[in-house]
């Protein structure tokens, strides 16, 4: 997406000479405030020539190179993050020195014992690895970085003595308009302190409505910089008594993946801190933040009352055909686990999520809303509806002043607290709609689907709850399915629920396939609310018919796919993981030196891209507990890695189908020469199945991808067969001989024959 901003140039003009003046005048009370200032003066800031760039999608940075043919080259393929400036030896020197003392301080309150200590300490922590990060990784992209970088380590020595003294911590407290501020947290991806900001400028209390806003695409938006604009920077101002939200996203991966995650953990976080109410969250955002609401709106529905996105893209294939000018050539698993995340596929779920679209007329990242005005209007009949969608008119990528007072109006009504909702809001959550093409993403309200017939094809149930109509009625639930769902739950609580009974009704649409019937046992099923008056109540396919399955019944040992252990392989990062390196020669030199190369780029490209550190231990550091706690990421051979060897040989309903020697590598019919060939597999961790493993991948996009949003999902299925003779590059990690999915059992399928894309 392209670093401009949506708000327009409105004041910033005036900004930028106050950013000036303050940046000429202002004593940081030190000699190495002095000195980082001279130095700014003799280099030059040149601000004025970024200043676009410091609204919500892009912090101090001038436009990047982003998007465009140029980018389609696999030959030719620029660094993400871009190499920064060269750091003046004196401005390295004092802020090193700065560092130091920062650290210090915090290894002190790190070992203190005090709740209140260890609770804030992240939010101490996330400056000292911001500088310490654009030091070590050539971080700064101008001069004015120096000067971020000396007042990110004075707030966070601010807040360190704050604590050591006992005061409250201040930056938690709304006292004053505007409250603008960051936050950390702890992630539980690697254990890294992750950022994000606040802002709420208002006359009145927090009301307890919070936006969430995705930013947008900023190559050089990497800590120091998102922590300085968002210490300074307003923008986009909340509406009145409104709480904002700005994740840091894992940097610029359109809040997918670990990005998702992150995303889901800073509001968690904020849950915590300040009075939000869980159904008053908006989702918003603009370009790669439009393109991140989007997607987040779609995939879980039940967490907004409204999503407001604004340009971005909303698939993969046509926005990179359309914006990219790229002639897609894709393996047939791309285009399946495309499925996963273009938002047209899960347009049925914004009727469970008041949507509302921006474009500006002629930005071409209109084609986003487009496509989902077209999918949503191209539903059948009796399920189309309309998307709204605001359009600025003669208005290219920036969001125009009266769009953002419409959108802001429109969200006051659609507010649950406005008082204007009480029966819509109702009805919402009693009639629920929900799509999905895989069980990471599996619930809706009260609705969880459990098992499907095939990942990577839709699946689509409704269920509408009527409370009973006069006292000797029943509360009646009517579910509809289309598409392959095998299992799923119905769980409400007794505020949810009227007197009486439950009747359910189903309606399968497999009933109309006279080769596949699929019927309710029972029609209606008549089930009661449990002791403490809650509904919960598990249905499931069994010989052929639906049947509720019994709740005292032991619960199954049989291996399924299920939210969280479904693939592909990319889903094993998205849960906390540990790599597991190799300690001694492999079967093979040629594959050790592959083992090596793939595993130092996982660790290297897991920091510069999801702005996290792996943890990692050897086999023989691994602890009982690890299997437990941990998705295990595995790198090398049976020889090479002793825990390769102990979970290939290890039976039980998790045996993996997998055979590994000196001179082959067998899975089912599929028979490659192990001196030539390396497996990339996830699988339910046979010692630990609740966990995965994963043998010899990271996430599984390179660094082709880096280049454009879009093309940052998940490139391999649940395992792939590589041929190590052809050089890994930007976009594979070798030729691919053979891919595909396990099956809803995670039994092999029959290999079938590989087909170039």
């Amino acid at each position: 997406m392209r670093n401009q901003n949506p708000l327009g140039r409105l004041g910033l003009h005036l900004w930028g000479a106050r950013f000036s003046h303050e940046l000429h005048s202002r004593s940081y009370g030190s000699p190495a405030g002095g000195t980082l200032i001279g130095t700014a003066r003799r280099v030059g800031l040149g601000l004025m020539a970024c200043l676009g760039l410091l609204g919500p999608l892009g912090i101090g940075s001038c436009p990047s190179l982003a998007d465009g043919p140029a980018d389609n080259q696999v030959a030719t393929i620029r660094p993400i993050p871009p190499p920064g400036i060269e750091v003046p030896a004196e401005v390295r020197e004092s802020l090193t020195k700065s560092l130091e003392v920062l650290k210090k301080s915090i290894e002190e309150l790190s070992a203190s014992k005090e709740a209140r200590v260890q609770r804030y300490l992240p939010d101490v922590e996330i400056f000292h690895r911001a500088v310490s990060l654009a030091l070590s990784e050539n971080g700064f992209f101008e001069p004015a970085d120096f000067i971020r970088a000396k007042e990110l380590i004075d707030e966070g020595n601010r807040r360190s003595e704050a604590l050591r003294g006992n005061a409250f911590p201040y930056w938690t407290q709304i006292v004053s308009s505007p409250y603008i501020t960051v936050r950390g947290f702890r992630s539980k991806l690697d254990g890294t302190v992750q950022p994000y900001g606040v802002v709420f400028q208002s006359s009145i209390p927090a009301s307890g409505r919070a936006d969430v806003w995705c930013r947008g695409r900023s190559e050089k938006g990497l800590e120091l910089q998102f922590l300085s604009t968002r210490m300074k920077s307003p923008d986009p101002l909340p509406d009145e008594g409104v709480l904002m939200i700005h994740p840091f996203g894992r940097y610029c991966n359109a809040n997918k993946l670990a990005g998702e995650v992150d995303t889901l953990e800073a509001i968690e976080h904020a849950m915590s801190q300040y009075p939000i109410d869980p159904k008053r969250v908006a989702i918003r955002g603009f370009s790669m933040g439009g393109a991140a609401a989007w997607h987040l709106a779609v995939h879980y529905p039940d967490r907004w009352f409204a999503a407001t996105p604004g340009a971005g893209f909303s698939e993969t294939p046509d926005f990179l055909k359309v914006f990219q000018s790229e002639t897609l050539k894709p393996y047939w698993f791309e285009e399946k686990l495309w499925t996963m995340h273009d938002c047209p596929v899960w347009v049925r779920n914004l009727r469970s999520v008041p949507t509302i679209a921006y474009s500006g007329q002629i930005d071409k990242q209109k084609q986003a809303a487009d496509i989902m005005a077209k999918a949503s209007w191209e539903l059948p009949v009796e399920e189309r509806f309309e998307l709204a969608h605001i359009i600025a008119p003669k208005t290219a990528h920036s969001i125009s002043p009266e769009a953002k007072k419409e959108i802001d109006r429109r969200l006051r009504i659609l507010d649950p607290a406005s008082g204007l909702l009480s029966k819509h809001l109702e009805s919402r959550e009693d009639n629920v709609v929900f799509t999905t093409t895989t069980l990471r993403y599996n619930r809706a309200f009260w609705v969880t689907l459990d098992a499907l017939e095939n990942h990577h094809e839709p699946a689509s149930i409704t269920a509408r709850f009527d409370y009973p109509k006069a006292p000797d009625k029943s509360n009646t639930i009517s579910i509809g399915i289309d598409g392959g769902i095998t299992r799923f739950t119905l769980a409400r609580d007794a505020s949810q629920l009227g007197h009486g009974s439950i009747s359910i009704y189903i309606n399968d649409k497999r009933l109309m396939n006279t080769e596949k019937r699929i019927g309710p046992a029972r029609y209606p099923f008549v089930v009661l609310p449990s002791s403490d008056g809650s509904l919960r109540v598990t249905f499931k396919i069994q010989d052929g018919v639906w049947n509720i399955a019994s709740p005292i019944e032991p619960e199954s040992t049989e291996l399924i796919k299920k939210h969280g252990l479904q693939g592909p392989i990319d889903d094993a990062l998205m849960a906390p993981f540990l790599f597991v390196r190799p300690t001694a020669q492999g079967l093979h030199p040629n594959i050790d030196k592959w083992v090596q190369s793939e595993f130092d780029r996982a660790v290297t490209q897991w920091h510069r891209q999801m702005r996290g550190d792996v943890r990692i231990k050897s086999s023989d550091e691994l602890k009982d507990s690890d299997f437990q706690i941990y998705n295990l990421i595995l790198w090398g051979d049976p020889k090479s890695n002793p825990t390769i060897a102990k979970i290939l040989e290890a039976t039980g309903p998790a045996k993996i189908p997998l055979q590994w020697n000196e001179t082959s590598i067998e899975l089912g019919s599929l028979k490659l020469a192990s001196d030539k060939h390396v497996p990339l597999m996830i699988y339910p961790n046979p010692l630990a199945p609740e966990r995965y493993v994963v043998l010899n991948s990271s996430f599984t996009y390179r660094e082709y991808d880096y280049l454009n949003n879009a093309r940052q999902v998940p490139k391999l299925p649940d395992w792939a067969m590589i041929d190590t003779t052809t050089a890994p590059n930007g976009r594979w990690p070798g030729k691919i001989v053979q891919a595909d999915f396990f099956d809803e059992a995670w039994k092999l399928k029959p290999i079938r024959p590989f087909i170039e894309p």
